[in-house]
């Protein structure tokens, strides 16, 4: 299916058993919950999906049950983290395979490559796949700042079609729609900052904390596009000390915390991470327990105008 590139998109937790295996009635409840709560596309395997701990395998069987799930009704997108060329383009061809809609790129793992490593990387993989995609932009977490000019040479490359802005400078939003225009679309990807990103003209959200809340977030980007400010604000004030826990080294183990609360998830991580425990658990579970105490209630937002992006 055609992927819009808009509304929010939840970077999906992976659950996992006490066993260390997939538990797909969990995962399969999260993603029905967030099809209902409003969420236009799904992310699988990305940094919250503790993407480079999974087999291959696991990757077919998660991309599989979502595009089930789907239905054809929003876009399922598989994340590539690679060390080698020819592995990215492996997985690209791969979750082409399994039906996927999209993909979402990191630039190379590990090894910091150069700018011209990183745009040659990016356009050996777009060359590769006819799937749509999506470049990852976040320096502050794997080190490597996708530039203006490197989005203009790849550019050439009609399928990357869009950007998962987390370098936490929200003026890039507006370079990058300076320079390009409507040729990429903008995707905010830093929960803290999500309605000033939209506020700047992103066109949708990819989010951490949507994976335990969804209703709350689909109903920021909903009522931010539909110019309701002071109804977004109230919710993104109430929802700050949470969206803080994506932020965080721990970012994994703080929302699948947060999941267990809600009903979404287990806490269950893949080694080398380990549980939340001692004074930092007792931090967390402190602001997941007083957020909760004081959820608000949501107006109506799936029925709400959407105007016009900026």
């Amino acid at each position: 299916m055609k992927v819009k590139w808009q509304g929010v998109y939840p970077a999906i937790t992976t659950k996992f058993t006490a066993e260390d295996k997939l538990d797909m009635p969990m995962f399969e409840k999260n993603i029905r919950f967030q099809i209902k709560a409003g969420v236009e596309g799904i992310i699988l395997g990305g940094s919250l999906g503790e993407t480079t701990t999974l087999t291959d395998e696991e990757k077919d069987v998660l991309t599989k049950s979502t595009l089930e799930l789907a239905n054809g009704e929003i876009p399922v997108i598989m994340n590539i983290a690679e060390q080698a060329t020819k592995k990215a383009i492996r997985q690209a061809q791969r979750a082409e395979y399994n039906k996927a809609d999209g993909l979402m790129l990191l630039p190379p793992m590990r090894y910091k490559a150069t700018d011209q490593e990183t745009v040659e990387y990016f356009k050996a993989i777009a060359n590769s796949t006819s799937l749509p995609i999506m470049i990852y932009n976040n320096p502050v977490d794997y080190k490597i700042l996708v530039t203006l000019d490197m989005f203009d040479q790849l550019a050439k490359c009609n399928n990357i079609q869009a950007v998962k802005e987390s370098s936490r400078d929200l003026t890039n939003i507006t370079r990058m729609k300076n320079r390009f225009g409507d040729r990429y679309r903008i995707m905010g990807g830093v929960d803290t900052i999500a309605l000033e990103s939209i506020l700047m003209g992103a066109d949708g959200l990819v989010a951490g904390l949507v994976c335990a809340f969804p209703r709350e977030t689909v109903a920021i980007y909903k009522l931010a596009k539909a110019k309701k400010y002071d109804e977004a604000l109230r919710i993104v004030r109430w929802f700050m000390p949470l969206c803080e826990l994506d932020i965080d080294p721990q970012l994994v183990q703080n929302i699948k915390l947060a999941e267990v609360y809600t009903g979404l998830g287990t806490e269950h991580v893949r080694l080398p991470r380990l549980k939340l425990s001692g004074k930092r658990r007792e931090e967390v579970i402190k602001v997941i327990e007083d957020c909760l105490a004081t959820r608000p209630e949501l107006p109506d937002y799936l029925n709400l105008e959407i105007t016009s992006t900026y």
